[in-house]
């Protein structure tokens, strides 16, 4: 496993994956190695040990491959994901992870706090997700409320061919962005089609522009 562990190859591997997917390696202990995407991020550090129900750990039991869908409760989401052991010289070494979003589970609302109770919102309603005061604020055709999820949360259970991520505050519905504006140092600015306007950061700018295609 020492050549797995240079950081530098394992980066360049990665590089053969889609953006959607974060990278995983362990040993038979712990992981060594760890790449978030920009639509899964379970958190995983270098030397965290391997948790009992995890792809990893079933891969490494098993000494098989695993692909399965696990629940939030073991990393605070839901995932999507394939594992591999690794062997060398037949002896069992480590795993490699594959970890991909949870796809939307049969919903097709957002159910938002208002003033005098909660409105079930359909997807297609919502123009974008705003975090600001701790809250997560749900803008959608005219009106506003709150959900108690976060926007983490969110990625996994929106549709992701209308929402992206655009920066650690927003989540935005494409099919209403009216336009987009240039920004300094490599961000922008969407033109939502109610006249508001939201920010995409220079750390999710490449992936915006690579899913939208411009």
């Amino acid at each position: 496993m020492q050549k797995l562990t240079n950081t530098s190859l394992l980066d360049v591997i990665g590089e053969l994956f889609s953006d959607e997917i974060s990278i995983a390696v362990s040993n038979t202990e712990e992981y060594i190695y760890y790449r978030p995407s920009k639509r899964i991020d379970l958190k995983i550090r270098p030397g965290d040990p391997i948790k009992d129900g995890t792809l990893a750990h079933k891969a490494l039991v098993t000494e098989q491959k695993v692909s399965e869908f696990i629940n939030r409760n073991i990393y605070g989401v839901p995932y999507h994901g394939m594992a591999v052991p690794i062997h060398y010289d037949d002896k069992l070494e480590g795993s490699l992870l594959a970890i991909y979003p949870a796809l939307t589970e049969g919903k097709s609302v957002v159910t938002v706090k208002v003033s005098d109770g909660w409105k079930p919102v359909p997807f297609d309603k919502v123009k974008y997700l705003e975090v600001k005061e701790r809250k997560t604020h749900v803008i959608a055709d005219g009106f506003s409320g709150t959900n108690k999820n976060t926007l983490q949360e969110f990625e996994y259970t929106l549709p992701r061919e209308s929402f992206i991520r655009c920066h650690r505050s927003f989540i935005v519905n494409v099919n209403h962005i009216k336009e987009i504006h240039p920004d300094t140092h490599s961000t922008f600015l969407l033109e939502m089609d109610n006249d508001e306007r939201v920010p995409v950061s220079q750390s999710y700018s490449s992936y915006f522009r690579k899913l939208l295609g411009f």
